[in-house]
């Protein structure tokens, strides 16, 4: 059986792990986070298996050659993410819908593989100041890193229009509540 997949996008700092989060936490929308696999090093208190997968760069690239994704993407240089096939199929076998929270290029590459079962949602930031701020209160970056997220975010903001649905997170309340009601209607069609 296949169940949705529910694709959660943005630039970092939008809001969209707070978004996702919020989801998981609502029983009758049966959902299950689809953990990602990832090349860099825990941050903060993240744990293998429940945040990501961390994995070698060389046991990602063995992945990639037995083309074992669903997508994956070289976000930065040898900062490799993806969603292993496997774990689609887990939650999918658990009659479970997936929700993702991941970046904008393995997001559209989802809603391309799987058009009828994707729902892809871009969470829009107030702002690349408001952006940078919020990066910075997280105290888990450098100065560098989070200028290197604040240039790729302008690029992340220019492909919104190309996911189904756009929301904008100015009051994180009527994010989540929009979030909510768009998530209900398409797990129950």
């Amino acid at each position: 059986m296949k169940g949705k997949l529910l694709v959660f996008s943005a630039p970092s700092g939008s809001g969209k792990t707070t978004i996702v989060r919020h989801l998981l936490a609502q029983p009758e929308l049966n959902l299950e986070f689809s953990v990602s696999a990832a090349t860099r090093e825990p941050r903060g208190t993240e744990e293998h298996g429940k945040d990501y997968y961390f994995i070698s760069l060389e046991e990602f690239k063995k992945h990639i050659k037995a083309e074992e994704f669903v997508e994956w993407e070289e976000v930065y240089r040898d900062n490799f993410y993806g969603t292993l096939k496997s774990e689609v199929e887990r939650i999918w076998a658990q009659g479970k819908n997936v929700i993702f929270d991941i970046d904008v290029a393995g997001g559209l590459r989802i809603k391309k593989k799987f058009p009828e079962e994707t729902l892809a949602v871009f969470v829009k930031p107030p702002s690349i100041d408001e952006l940078k701020i919020r990066l910075k209160k997280r105290s888990t970056e450098s100065d560098d890193k989070i200028n290197m997220r604040i240039a790729k975010a302008s690029v992340e903001l220019a492909t919104a229009p190309q996911f189904d649905v756009v929301i904008k997170n100015y009051d994180l309340d009527v994010a989540k509540q929009e979030a909510y009601d768009l998530v209900k209607d398409f797990v129950s069609k």
